[in-house]
Order: structure tokens, then C-alpha cells, then sequence
């Protein structure tokens, strides 16, 4: 693989663990403020996601698709965040 693709990937990965947090707390915003959209969380996480890193371009010099991958991957890596601690079991009793 070429340097320069290997340098783009992980810049895009950098920047999609930067957006991860942001996407996670605009969901929860969202679901708290409009909880009929909760069945629809991982659709809009990654459309979310996606919006954010498109609309970060003045604090990043990638190309719009690189913006639009980082953000996918932070609102899917949302929704997985969210799903996994929301489905969580307690501990069982001894």
C-alpha cells in the first residue's frame, strides 16, 4: 500500500475517534429530546456522524470524502458504544 494512503487512513481513523464522543452526546440529546426516533438510533448515529465530519472542514485539511468516512465510522462506533452499555446485564446474585 502506498505511504500516502496509509497516512490518509490513519488520519481519518484519528479523526473519527476525535468525533465518536461528540456523535454519542448529540444522540443522547437527540433520543432524550425525541424519543420516537430511538427504534432509528444507528441509521441517524451514522447520518449524524456523517454531517459532523462534513461540517468540520475548517479544522481539517482532508477531502470531503475522508470528513464523510471519519464520520460515518464515529456514528457507527456510536451507536455500538451506546448499544453496549444499554444492553448490559447486572451481575448475577449469589
Amino acid at each position: 500500500m502506498d505511504p500516502i494512503q496509509n497516512e490518509t487512513m490513519y488520519q481519518v481513523l484519528v479523526f473519527s475517534t476525535i468525533l465518536a464522543p461528540i456523535v454519542t452526546a448529540l444522540m443522547e440529546l437527540l433520543k432524550r429530546s425525541l424519543p420516537r426516533l430511538i427504534p432509528y438510533h444507528a441509521l441517524l448515529s451514522l447520518v449524524v456522524g456523517a454531517v459532523l465530519g462534513a461540517a468540520a472542514y475548517p479544522f481539517t485539511d482532508f477531502e470531503l470524502t475522508a470528513r464523510l468516512w471519519a464520520g460515518g465510522l464515529a456514528g457507527l462506533a456510536s451507536a455500538g458504544l451506546y448499544n453496549s452499555f444499554s444492553s448490559r446485564k447486572p451481575p448475577p446474585d449469589k
